[in-house]
C-alpha cells in the first residue's frame, strides 16, 4: 500500500536529494515551482530532463540511470502513463546502486499496479499528493 500516514510522508521528507523526473526549466509550472520550493528548504534537487542542460542551478541529466551521484528519493512530474517506465528504471537503480529507496507520485499522478512492484522491492511508495503541499503541512 503506498504510503498514506503523516507518519510515513514524514520519513521521506527526511530525505535530502530528490531526483525530479520530468523537472521544468519554465518558471511558472509545477515541475518547476515545486522543486524550487524544496531546494528552497534545503533539499539537493537533482533535474532529470533530456531536454535541458541545467535547471535550478543544477546539472540536468537525460535519465535516471544518467544521475551519477546517490539519490534518495524520485519525486515524479510525468503522466501517469509513463510511471511504469519510470519505476523500471527506478527498480534498476535500486538494485544496482541500492538508492532509489522512495518514490513519489505528485498530484494527479498514479499507478496503482507500478506502485505494487515498487513496494514489493522495498521501495516506499506515495501517489498523488504533492510533496511542496505536505512538507508546508507537516514542516510549516
Amino acid at each position: 500500500m503506498p504510503l498514506t500516514s503523516d507518519e510515513g510522508i514524514q520519513r521521506l521528507l527526511d530525505l535530502e536529494t530528490v531526483a525530479v523526473v520530468g523537472c521544468s526549466r519554465t518558471p511558472g509550472k509545477a515541475a518547476h515551482e515545486i522543486p524550487s520550493y524544496l531546494q528552497r528548504h534545503g533539499y539537493r534537487i537533482v533535474p532529470v530532463n533530456p531536454s535541458a542542460d541545467e535547471i535550478l542551478g543544477e546539472p540536468a541529466y537525460d535519465s535516471l540511470g544518467a544521475v551519477p551521484d546517490e539519490v534518495a528519493l524520485v519525486n515524479v512530474f510525468r503522466p501517469s502513463r509513463e510511471v511504469s517506465g519510470i519505476v523500471d528504471e527506478v527498480l534498476e537503480r535500486h538494485e544496482s546502486n541500492g538508492d532509489a529507496g522512495s518514490i513519489w507520485l505528485q498530484l494527479g499522478i498514479r499507478d496503482d499496479d507500478a506502485a505494487a512492484r515498487a513496494e514489493a522491492a522495498g521501495i516506499d511508495v506515495v501517489q498523488d499528493r504533492c510533496m511542496k503541499v505536505e512538507h508546508a503541512r507537516l514542516r510549516g
